[in-house]
């Protein structure tokens, strides 16, 4: 299938639109260690994806600014509604996908 760019980009968009919705809405239940530990990425990821796109475009956008984009609501206010605890061995294996999908935390 051939495409234009500017339909490839309105693609995308809708898809991350949906992406986001779900989630959101949908599912704020899944936690982010757990989307980490299974997919390598999670909303924080998302958000610091979106943090690099902005800055690369010459847009000033912090983490916060794009934390709050991705959860719909300022970070703290996000894990304070969702966010569970988590046990060790959800934390040894997020350590492990982080360091293999992300990195050295900053």
């Amino acid at each position: 299938m051939t495409q234009d760019d500017q339909t490839r980009t309105e693609l995308e968009a809708a898809a991350f639109r949906a992406l986001m919705h779900h989630l959101l809405e949908k599912r704020p239940d899944v936690q982010n260690i757990d989307l980490m530990n299974m997919a390598g990425f999670c909303r924080n990821c998302l958000s610091r994806w979106y943090q690099e796109a902005a800055n690369a475009r010459g847009i000033e956008m912090d983490k916060a600014a794009a934390r709050e984009i991705v959860y719909g609501m300022p970070y703290d206010q996000w894990v304070a509604a969702h966010q569970a605890p988590a046990d060790a061995d959800k934390q040894a294996a997020f350590a492990e996908a982080f360091a293999k999908n992300v990195g050295k935390a900053d």
